[in-house]
């Protein structure tokens, strides 16, 4: 019998595994993310198109970071530590 993987336990895994890129996109296109949405949402789209950030005078690297540190905290996990950008 075959173990279907929730989506909740991929992030868990890219997330265990310092894979923190693929974890935030793959949360960032989920609907119900509470007061976390802006932070996480935001996060993926400055590293997906950070010079678009950049000329709203934004600063996409600590829009990046934000939304790490989102997603640690909406799902309960360890705060991103290493190459964040794996």
């Amino acid at each position: 019998m075959q173990v279907v993987e929730t989506k909740l336990q991929k992030l868990k895994g890219l997330w265990a595994a310092g894979e923190y890129r693929k974890a935030l996109k793959l949360a960032a296109s989920w609907p119900r993310l509470g007061e976390h949405k802006d932070a996480i949402q935001g996060g993926w789209s400055a590293w997906s198109t950070p010079n678009i950030y950049r000329e709203m005078g934004f600063e996409p690297e600590a829009m990046y970071m934000a939304g790490l540190a989102a997603v640690a905290e909406r799902y309960g996990l360890e705060p991103a530590r290493g190459n964040l950008y794996a």
